[in-house]
């Protein structure tokens, strides 16, 4: 796998190095690409980390690509550099759902600044991501019973109104109890109702 990097999307050979340079003296990884055609034959699902993409390339635009990205269900945030006079064009790629805009010219710091909160929010939705396929990978352990009682654990019933409408005994729904919260990784069903209610918001 890919690690988290800045991917630098710039027709503009001057600027792809200025922002090279400036990102590695500031220990941030990053990739440049000349433009989004190139970008787009390479990208990889998996990849990880942020886009700082030009608004205004020769060729295929940076809201062309932003476009493909989205279609291709990209989660990379998109940070997209632009001149005073498409504001309007980044603020409504902000509405797609792009992660910032930043004007020419820029502070270095500020943009930085923004790459690294790009960063940040990109693992977060990583970690998020993982924990979501672990307690996925929980439930396909349960077996068509044990989601049976489940669900009826999660509607607040008692053991013996859960014997009772699935016809089994109570000590039979007590196992089954033990089981899930086993499988689950969970202690109460407080705390199972809980990474279940988190999987399914």
């Amino acid at each position: 796998m890919n690690p988290p990097c800045a991917h630098i999307i710039d027709d503009d050979d001057a600027i792809r190095d200025a922002l090279q340079w400036l990102f590695k003296t500031r220990g941030v990884a990053c990739q440049v690409w000349e433009g989004g055609e190139q970008f787009l034959a390479a990208w990889q699902p998996e990849w990880q980390g942020c886009i700082v993409l030009d608004i205004r390339m020769a060729g295929m635009s940076g809201l062309e690509c932003f476009d493909t990205l989205l279609a291709r269900g990209c989660r990379l945030p998109v940070i997209f550099i632009t001149g005073h006079g498409d504001v309007p064009m980044a603020v409504a790629a902000l509405k797609k759902g792009a992660f910032h805009f930043i004007e020419k010219p820029f502070n270095d710091h500020d943009l930085v600044e923004l790459v690294e909160k790009a960063l940040a929010l990109d693992a977060e939705r990583q970690r998020a991501a993982a924990g979501r396929e672990a307690i996925e990978a929980r439930l396909a352990t349960l077996t068509q019973r044990e989601r049976e009682v489940m669900e009826l654990i999660l509607e607040g019933k008692y053991n013996k109104v859960i014997a009772d409408e699935l016809s089994i005994s109570m000590r039979t729904v007590e196992a089954h109890r033990s089981r899930i919260f086993d499988k689950m990784a969970v202690r109460s069903a407080v705390e199972l109702a809980q990474i279940l209610t988190d999987l399914r918001g």
